[in-house]
């Protein structure tokens, strides 16, 4: 499995939170925002995948997990 690439490449700003509750041996998702840019997010066994979403439509998909919209993928 691939490291992650340095902070600036692939996309992923040096200022990103990885995912707490990872279990997978290390593997999580990371988001990072940096200043105004917007929002980006990829696993860290997937460097190059990275998605990328404006910050209004982060938090409209925060809200949705947040209500369990989406509960129905973790089973």
């Amino acid at each position: 499995m691939p490291a992650p690439p340095p902070p600036g490449e692939a996309g992923i700003s040096s200022r990103q939170k990885s995912s707490s509750s990872s279990q997978d041996g290390g593997n999580s998702v990371e988001v990072s925002k940096n200043g105004e840019a917007p929002i980006e997010i990829r696993e860290s066994d997937a460097p190059d995948s990275v998605i990328v979403t404006t910050p209004k439509r982060f938090v409209l998909w925060l809200e949705g997990v947040k209500h369990g919209e989406f509960d129905h993928l973790g089973a």
